[in-house]
């Protein structure tokens, strides 16, 4: 899956030179330039929903049945936020959380839940064209670190990061982001590098890599 491209960057003060404004990988090899805002779906042959309880030989404790995330809580980076569903729209790619709530994640709603086995799919914004957004410090996340999701299930599931990660979106490996795994995994996704005013987007994508704990 390739990921949605950003309008202006923010100009206040908050907004540092390295938070870029959106949120997701993008591939621009594969996004067309007009459809800004959305992200291409995941790679062919990864299924949009997995049957977590189907027998693995693994722990219960390795993964968790599906239910959807509700609220995303990263301590480290004062991250405390809802979320919203991301859709695939009509083009193949997936479309972006709302510009207009800063304090907002969406996650790929037809991919695995956070906790259930697979790759699980968060996308959030650096900032907007006014302010910084949710993922304005996701930079600052180191291996190590944890965060943690707040399911509809009731459960609190905790990711320990593994890998923080720049890669730039003409070079995007989206096999390896968006690849199925053996374990429940989960991808935080938003925009980095600098500026690129022609193309009225960020030049990379800054992607952490993290695994239920």
């Amino acid at each position: 899956m390739t990921v949605f491209t950003d309008d202006e960057p923010s100009t206040t003060p908050a907004a540092t030179p390295s938070a870029h404004a959106t949120a997701t990988p993008s591939a621009k090899a594969t996004a067309s330039p007009a459809l800004r805002g959305t992200a291409s779906a995941p790679p062919a042959g990864q299924p949009a929903v997995r049957d977590s309880a189907r027998p693995t030989g693994r722990s219960v404790a390795e993964h968790l049945p599906r239910s959807k995330p509700v609220r995303l809580l990263i301590p480290k980076i004062s991250v405390d936020a809802p979320f919203t569903d991301l859709a695939i729209n009509g083009s193949g790619q997936l479309n972006a959380p709302p510009a207009d709530d800063t304090n907002l994640v969406g996650w790929f709603a037809k991919g695995p839940t956070p906790g259930e086995l697979g790759t699980s799919v968060i996308a959030g914004h650096v900032d907007t064209a006014t302010s910084p957004a949710v993922f304005a410090r996701l930079d600052e996340l180191k291996k190590g670190d944890v965060f943690e999701v707040r399911r509809a299930d009731a459960r609190k599931v905790s990711f320990v990061v593994d890998s923080v990660e720049t890669f730039a979106k003409d070079d995007f490996p989206n096999d390896r982001v968006y690849a199925d795994t053996p374990r429940a995994e989960v991808r935080l996704i938003t925009c980095a590098g600098d500026y690129d005013r022609s193309a009225k987007d960020y030049t990379d994508n800054l992607v952490v890599f993290a695994h239920l704990k």
